[in-house]
């Protein structure tokens, strides 16, 4: 099977883990590399051995380039796909699809009238700790499915994080930035949501920072920062999403946990792609550690573009898909929506399950 041509556009933090498994997948050819910034877009081109550094117009003209992976900022995500959609290309993002709804449904709407393919981060739920929890679910090992709860909780980002200004912004908040991992990783596990309510609460007006280089900046806080939604699944299993950045003392609170009638199941953090998981049975006394014998427990960050790579060759859907991202979105902003306007929010954004990860190494 010919490999298929990847350019991508921004050459950040996050891109390294992408040039790094793009360049080593029989399936993507990682082909060129453009950023705002030339010299830091031919940095990345020497360290990781990409053959072209173009700028965005070349990149988006190139006839060879089929997938562009978009690694810009979330603000610029939109504007960025749009513009590859519309030269014909196939476009993964990096999460979110984008800031806003109506944005997301354009860009979807825009990749089915050009016959292109969209994709979307996060593809850490394509790994073996999300997968192997998915395969219990649907093999019946814990049951008829109930409930979940699942956690995000931290006290923020300014104490580490080089320029934290946008967390803090519309757009931002502790829901928009991990927010996918978890509503992505609970639509694998369960399918669609059909129901979403919210309450948000903003509990400091202002931040300091601590990290450098903007050490002692005041920044006004504009968005909630500590978000409880409650999300209703088709299959019909309900439960409670909270993510925050105002816990500022920490908690002990895991992750994710699933609840069913013969069993409940611990799922991994779904910011990584590995374990570990566990399970308690009805009677038991002990949680059962779980081995994952599955692909993809390592940094595998790319291995969405890679089945979406493989899907265009086998003519086949590809998992990580603009639906199921926008319908992530759509999730996101009716936990706010509900809490601004005190009411239940209905979904009309369904989304097919992903099939399940093969047990193997993908080779299509």
């Amino acid at each position: 099977m010919e490999a298929t041509k990847v350019g991508i556009i921004g050459c950040g933090n996050i891109s390294g883990i992408y040039l790094e498994n793009l360049s080593k997948y029989d399936a993507t050819d990682l082909f060129a590399v453009a950023d705002l910034d030339a010299s830091r877009a031919q940095a990345k081109a020497d360290e990781y051995k990409v053959p072209h550094v173009l700028t965005v117009d070349e990149m988006l003209a190139h006839p060879e380039i089929e997938i562009v992976v978009d690694l810009t900022i979330p603000a610029a995500h939109f504007d960025v796909a749009k513009l590859a959609l519309n030269a014909g290309k196939h476009v993964y993002n990096e999460k979110p699809l984008a800031i806003g709804l109506y944005e997301g449904r354009e860009l979807v709407e825009l990749a089915a009238s050009k016959g292109v393919r969209l994709g979307c981060a996060p593809d850490t739920v394509l790994g073996a700790g999300i997968q192997t929890c998915r395969e219990l679910i649907d093999s019946g090992e814990i049951g008829e499915l109930v409930g979940f709860n699942a956690f995000m909780m931290s006290s923020g980002v300014e104490a580490w994080h080089p320029n934290p200004t946008f967390y803090y912004q519309v757009g931002g908040g502790p829901l928009f930035d991990m927010g996918p991992y978890y509503v992505s990783a609970l639509v694998q596990l369960f399918g669609p949501v059909s129901r979403v309510s919210g309450i948000t609460r903003t509990s400091f007006p202002t931040r300091t920072v601590s990290s450098q280089p903007l050490a002692g900046t005041v920044l006004t806080v504009d968005t909630p920062t500590h978000i409880v939604s409650t999300l209703e699944f088709v299959k019909g299993p309900i439960g409670q999403l909270t993510t925050s950045f105002d816990t500022m003392a920490g908690t002990d609170l895991k992750h994710i946990e699933v609840y069913g009638s013969k069993a409940t199941l611990r799922v991994p953090d779904p910011n990584f792609f590995g374990g570990p998981i566990s399970l308690k049975r009805v009677g038991s006394d002990t949680w059962e550690e779980i081995e994952i014998t599955r692909p993809y427990a390592e940094n595998a960050r790319g291995l969405g573009v890679l089945d979406m790579a493989l899907a265009i060759r086998s003519n086949r859907p590809h998992r990580a898909n603009g639906e199921l991202a926008y319908h992530v979105l759509d999730v996101m902003h009716s936990a706010h929506t509900s809490s601004d306007e005190g009411r239940h929010i209905t979904l009309d954004s369904g989304v097919a399950q992903p099939a399940l990860m093969p047990a193997a190494e993908l080779k299509d």
